[in-house]
């Protein structure tokens, strides 16, 4: 699914354009799982991309040209994804029609579920499936995505400022959920669901965080936040008065306190390094609390929403912001869900070439790979 698709001959190149950093995931066809040939990380500069939006497509393009420097990353069709509140994704319920109808209609229908003028926006759609009310009526399930027409000419301008040639636009979360759970031809696969249980994927980077709920093999609900690595950075700079790069360092180092433990309590004979650790820590556990609270009401307004689901069992956590030590172990106590890391790699395989530049950016890689991925199932 694409909000843009122009089609190209070999698979394109997943092209993951974030807050601090551009990736980039080149996947070849096999017989068994598809393989990672190629993958790299570049730096982003500061306020080119700000809470998902590229505000300066120049500088955007000139991040990717640098990453397209490194070795194996020499494809010139892409596919990208866009992830900010000027997306809106809808799971909504029409009386049944064909295709061929639905493609001509879904502009009109598309007006009361979008809160965004519908001649400002680039309307897509998926057909999920087809069903009979208890009144004999046809229905069929779609769902919907919209994306602010400017949010979508900024990206093509920065990718074709770059050189290279834009094959589809994707909704990023569809593309996160697509290399942690899996994918099929054209819905999402199911994760080993029971009736009545959902699984959420919540994707914390440096400067957004993604939250998606999968129901019965199809991501139903979709939610960006602005709570992420760097806010959580930025809440320990502020405590210590702190540049953000110091922040950053001091924030890895010290992570969550364990839970129920007394490391962070302040005694008489701690140095100076204990207590700033401490001090973080603390920071640390007021913003992770405001991130639960965030994720919660999300998971509970999806809840509230589904006729079919009553409780999200399991939640996928991934990102590179994510691998802040015992932040699994909060979110679990918090959300009342089992927590799990979810391996991007899972789904691929890595060649030699590509192993190293992948690991080092494991958690972060999650995107590039899944917006890949919907080029070569």
């Amino acid at each position: 699914m694409g909000l843009i698709s122009m089609g190209s001959g070999a698979p394109p190149v997943g092209l993951d354009i974030g807050t601090d950093h551009v990736r980039a995931a080149v996947l070849k066809s096999s017989s068994a799982a598809p393989t990672l040939a190629a993958y790299a990380r570049g730096d982003m500069p500061m306020g080119a991309v700000v809470d998902g939006e590229i505000v300066d497509p120049a500088a955007v393009a000139s991040a990717i040209r640098e990453l397209w420097r490194q070795p194996g990353i020499n494809g010139r069709d892409v596919v990208t994804g866009v992830s900010n509140q000027k997306v809106v994704v809808r799971l909504i319920d029409l009386p049944f029609m064909e295709r061929e109808e639905l493609q001509g209609a879904i502009q009109y229908q598309a007006q009361d579920y979008i809160p965004i003028p519908i001649e400002d926006a680039i309307i897509d759609f998926q057909i999920i499936g087809d069903y009979m009310t208890p009144g004999d009526e046809h229905m069929m399930e779609v769902l919907l995505v919209a994306a602010q027409r400017d949010t979508v000419e900024a990206t093509v301008a920065a990718v074709e400022g770059a050189g290279l040639r834009l094959a589809s636009i994707d909704v990023t979360s569809f593309a996160i959920v697509r290399s942690t759970l899996g994918s099929g031809l054209n819905v999402f696969s199911e994760d080993e669901e029971s009736p009545g249980e959902a699984v959420a994927v919540v994707h914390i980077g440096s400067g957004l965080t993604n939250i998606a709920v999968v129901e019965r093999g199809v991501p139903r609900f979709t939610r960006v936040s602005s709570l992420s690595g760097n806010q959580f950075t930025q809440a320990v700079g502020n405590v210590l008065n702190l540049t953000f790069d110091d922040a950053e360092r001091l924030k890895i180092r010290a992570g969550l306190p364990e839970i129920g433990s007394q490391a962070h309590a302040e005694t008489a004979t701690e140095d100076s390094d204990a207590r700033m650790v401490r001090e973080a820590q603390d920071a640390l556990e007021r913003e992770v609390n405001k991130f639960i609270a965030e994720v919660r009401r999300s998971l509970d307004y999806y809840l509230t929403q589904t006729a079919q689901a009553r409780t999200i069992r399991r939640i996928h956590l991934t990102g590179s912001s994510a691998q802040l030590a015992h932040l699994g172990t909060y979110l679990e106590k918090g959300l009342q869900a089992e927590v799990v890391m979810s391996d991007p790699l899972r789904f691929i395989q890595v060649a030699s070439s590509a192993r190293v530049p992948v690991e080092e950016d494991r958690m972060g890689a999650a995107p590039a790979i899944g917006l890949a991925l919907g080029g070569v199932i």
